[in-house]
């Protein structure tokens, strides 16, 4: 950080690009400080009454939010894309976990409602802070709004809201729920920071949906900043800028109006084919955790649904999704996506993250290579049959293509195909149509696989390389431990020899190969990724526009040449920097390698 007088630049993490000049609105929304006190024994039903008269409270607080926003969504063009969020937080108002033991601790320890569900909240987020899935570790979040909601209720808090925003400003918060995030009115908010956050929050993935500039993780935003204040919000960079001064408005004048220009030329490029100059295809494709996502990947040009994570459907509710539910779902997704297809990926949960959902406990010391993914569903057959039956009885339906993760060899991929076998059979007896030819695919994301990827290239329809977990696994990192992510690198000679054994074994073998990392997604890596010959890249929706121009002014010939010097290169360290240097080069916009 660093201070001039009362002008200071703060640096977040950038989770929805643009750049917005504008001043301060200051939303307090500080998390509530509960009270702690023990409580009479005769006092003990009286307080379970009014804990839960406060939920009751909150979720019609909540339901009324989520209506006004379904309201809104008509008029919107927006839509309904992410308002599921709302059902995860209004589902999580009935979770036994959060309100059943919140209720146990007033009985059993006899002590209040605040201090309950704040003890009740610790523990819970104890679980989600142990899971290695940094994605998984960011609905911790998701709890922490539900219970914030339910103690301004208990406290009777009365806090600003949204409602009071005056138009056209920034608004500062300490944090916002997607709730809070989805009810702002774009024609007044021009761009948002907060002092709490993630990339991977749902806070952050609605503000990109909604294609609002927002830089989060400030850590003390609402402490240096004053309602009224001058900012400049550089959500590309994750830069905040406190009362800026005249040669910093000037540039950042300059800056936003380059940066309009390269969004108007990706807006008239995005459903243009990706081709390269020499006439290489690389299919563009776009990674989904609901339905509600589809209409946007479209229409930022993916070709496709390269990967459909599940595992929402098993998050935030008091049980397992059943079957009807599951196939409904997948139903509805294929006939929305049409001829475009979708890849489906079996649920990718380990034991210890359902364990935080639905009291499914089993004893693992390192979740990351304990039993997960396809390792559980081999395991839990009851689980692993009633999604394989939806997904099956939803292939009618559209093109639908399965993918299982945590696949490390032959042996766990045979039991896979054996009880995919079994599960069609039932359907056969039962008369029970589904395509028989679906497609069955593998992640390569154990370096086993990577390394046997010839042997299961043999008997595989397709691979689909998950980068984060390849590189975490091959590297033994993880990325988001302070400690040892500096030794996260995606371009390490290991990882780059791993990914050209594995594509080799599936062109080899006469199979496509996709990768669904966020490496896929990432600028920088593109043309390395193109010239290493991968089939399709399967990202964030609003990464699709900027690979395709990449894409689109490159040749695969020249990208070749750039894996071919990689390659001669023994650290990590020197293949980064010439990739970094020759994508400046050859792209000296510098929004394009900051997306």
């Amino acid at each position: 950080m660093n201070d001039s007088g009362n002008q200071c630049i703060m640096q977040g993490i950038g989770v929805s690009p643009g750049i917005v000049m504008g001043r301060a609105f200051l939303l307090d929304r500080a998390k509530l400080k509960p009270t702690m006190e023990k409580i009479p024994s005769d006092q003990v039903t009286a307080e379970t009454d009014r804990f839960l008269k406060a939920v009751a409270n909150a979720r019609r607080e909540l339901q009324e939010a989520h209506d006004q926003a379904v309201a809104n969504s008509v008029d919107s063009s927006l839509g309904q894309e992410h308002l599921y969020l709302f059902d995860v937080h209004l589902m999580m108002m009935d979770d036994k976990m959060l309100i059943d033991d919140s209720v146990k601790l007033i009985r059993e320890k006899k002590i209040n409602a605040e201090w309950a569900l704040s003890l009740n909240v610790e523990k819970i987020g104890r679980i989600f802070s142990r899971m290695n899935d940094p994605y998984m570790r960011e609905r911790q979040s998701d709890i922490n709004h539900v219970a914030q909601r339910i103690l301004r209720h208990l406290m009777r808090s009365d806090f600003d809201s949204i409602d009071k925003i005056a138009s056209g400003v920034i608004l500062v918060a300490h944090d916002l729920s997607p709730a809070d995030t989805m009810q702002l009115n774009l024609s007044r908010v021009r761009a948002f920071v907060t002092d709490l956050g993630g990339r991977t929050s749902h806070t952050a993935i609605v503000a990109r949906s909604m294609e609002i500039p927002a830089v989060i993780g400030l850590e003390r935003a609402t402490e240096m900043i004053n309602g009224g204040d001058r900012l400049i919000v550089d959500g590309i960079e994750g830069r905040l800028i406190i009362n800026p001064n005249p040669d910093q408005l000037r540039a950042y004048e300059e800056r936003t109006e380059r940066y309009h220009f390269f969004q108007e030329q990706l807006q008239r490029n995005r459903h243009l084919e990706p081709i390269t100059r020499d006439g290489f295809t690389i299919e563009l494709a776009a990674n989904i955790e609901t339905p509600e996502e589809i209409a946007s990947a479209l229409d930022h040009g993916a070709s496709t649904i390269g990967l459909y994570r599940t595992e929402f459907l098993y998050l935030g509710r008091p049980d397992l999704p059943g079957e009807e539910e599951q196939y409904i779902t997948y139903k509805g997704a294929l006939e929305q996506v049409g001829e475009h297809g979708m890849t489906i990926r079996t649920l990718d949960l380990g034991s210890d993250k359902l364990a935080a959902v639905h009291h499914f406990h089993e004893d693992t010391i390192n979740p990351a290579m304990g039993l997960r993914g396809i390792r559980l569903c081999l395991k839990h057959h009851d689980i692993f049959r009633t999604q394989l039956r939806a997904i099956l009885r939803a292939s009618v339906h559209g093109r639908a293509k399965i993918l299982f993760p945590m696949i490390s060899g032959l042996r766990e991929w045979r039991q896979t195909v054996a009880f995919v076998d079994e599960t069609k059979e039932e359907l056969r007896r039962g008369g029970i149509p589904f395509d028989e030819h679906v497609k069955l695919g593998t992640m390569i994301e154990v370096p086993a696989a990577a390394v046997v990827a010839d042997l299961l290239a043999r008997e595989v329809d397709f691979f689909s390389i998950g980068t984060n977990d390849l590189i975490q696994y091959t590297l033994a990192v993880d990325r988001v431990n302070e400690h040892v992510s500096c030794f996260y690198e995606p371009l390490h000679p290991a990882v780059l020899r791993l990914l050209v054994q594995t594509i080799e074994a599936a062109h080899g073998n006469g199979i496509t190969v996709s990768l669904c990392g966020e490496m896929a997604g990432e600028p920088v890596y593109a043309l390395v990724l193109l010239g290493l010959g991968i089939d399709q890249l399967s990202m964030n929706a609003l990464s699709v526009p900027y690979l395709k121009k990449i894409l689109r002014e490159s040749t695969f010939q020249e990208a070749q040449k750039l894996v071919q010097v990689c390659r001669t290169f023994s650290s990590a360290g020197e293949v980064e920097a010439y990739v970094h240097e020759q994508m400046a080069n050859r792209f000296p916009d510098d929004f394009l390698m900051k997306l």
